[in-house]
């Protein structure tokens, strides 16, 4: 697998990224040793987790694959603090001491004593971002991460923090941005990207396959073991079922058979390969869907089929 540069930085990484936000929850442990050991031999590095996923459940898992699995120099071990599950719901804190305190959980759950990027998940407006940023240095100075970015930023909010970081002495600047990027998400394309790619940041989509839909498994129905039939991603899945999507989705699968390759194949080989982009991040519920995504690398779209898509899928 070829490696791209996170953003202006030194860090390589894998063109295609691991995602985990499923592990320890819908993914056991024999599905994730089987998915890790197919993306490492794949050539993939990138492996991306978050301290909220599963409450902690996935950096676990991670966990004990390292050092088992894989040894930890091979892999660029990333993770994401802000998010996390309280009293039933989802709480934002993006406090310093929060912060702080939630990447040392997750060093223990992982078994590390850094990690190569550390992301903060999401914006708040309760922190002012000044303090949310001193934690990213404090975690670079004090050796508990090499590498820092953000996720889920809208772009004035990207370029605010990466411009207060390059603008400060001595402040660590921000490698990457994690957003949802897809066919049938093309939002970030209007500020995120632009602001990313004037600034140095490289871009991290998540949801690249359009949670699922741009693979075309949900075209006549909804699949008793699919995303979109389980209480917790119900809604999730649901917000691109519609007839938008529907038309977005019919004609990835037509360029997918002219061309001889899968849906799932020409929906990430698009985002893959789109401006500002270093590497999407795959989530797979089995190691049988994840190594359907392990086989674009070869793959490269025609520009024909690139501008047909672009235009059935403008926002």
């Amino acid at each position: 697998m070829q490696h791209r540069s996170l953003g202006a930085t030194g860090l390589k990484v894998s063109r295609l990224g691991l995602g985990t936000m499923t592990w320890g929850r819908d993914t056991d442990e024999h599905e994730a040793r089987d998915q890790l050991i197919a993306f490492a031999e794949a050539g993939g590095t990138l492996v991306d987790t978050a301290a909220g996923y599963g409450n902690g459940a996935s950096e676990e898992l991670i966990g004990t694959l390292i050092g088992d699995v894989v040894a930890r120099d091979e892999v660029v071990l990333a993770t994401k603090a802000g998010i996390s599950a309280r009293r039933g719901g989802r709480e934002y804190n993006t406090s310093r001491g929060h912060l702080l305190s939630t990447l040392d959980a997750s060093l223990r759950r992982l078994g590390v004593d850094h990690v190569d990027l550390w992301q903060v998940h999401i914006w708040s407006d309760e922190t002012p971002l000044e303090e949310t940023l001193s934690a990213l240095d404090l975690a670079v100075t004090s050796g508990r991460a090499s590498y820092v970015g953000v996720s889920n930023y809208s772009g004035w909010q990207t370029a605010q923090a990466a411009t207060w970081q390059r603008a400060v002495p001595g402040r660590t600047p921000l490698a990457s941005t994690q957003v949802e990027y897809s066919l049938l998400n093309r939002a970030v394309e209007a500020e995120v990207i632009p602001a990313c790619q004037a600034l140095g940041l490289g871009v991290l989509p998540w949801s690249p396959l359009g949670r699922g839909v741009l693979t075309g498994k949900y075209r006549s129905g909804t699949p008793s073991d699919s995303r979109a039939a389980s209480s917790h991603f119900a809604s999730f899945v649901g917000a691109y079922l519609g007839e938008r999507s529907a038309g977005i989705v019919e004609s990835v699968a037509r360029a997918a058979d002219g061309l001889g390759w899968s849906p799932l194949e020409v929906a990430l080989v698009w985002v893959r390969d789109q401006p500002g982009v270093t590497a999407p991040v795959v989530g797979a519920r089995t190691a049988q869907q994840l190594r359907g995504a392990l086989t674009v690398e070869e793959l490269t779209l025609p520009a024909e089929i690139i501008e047909a898509l672009d235009d059935v899928s403008a926002e």
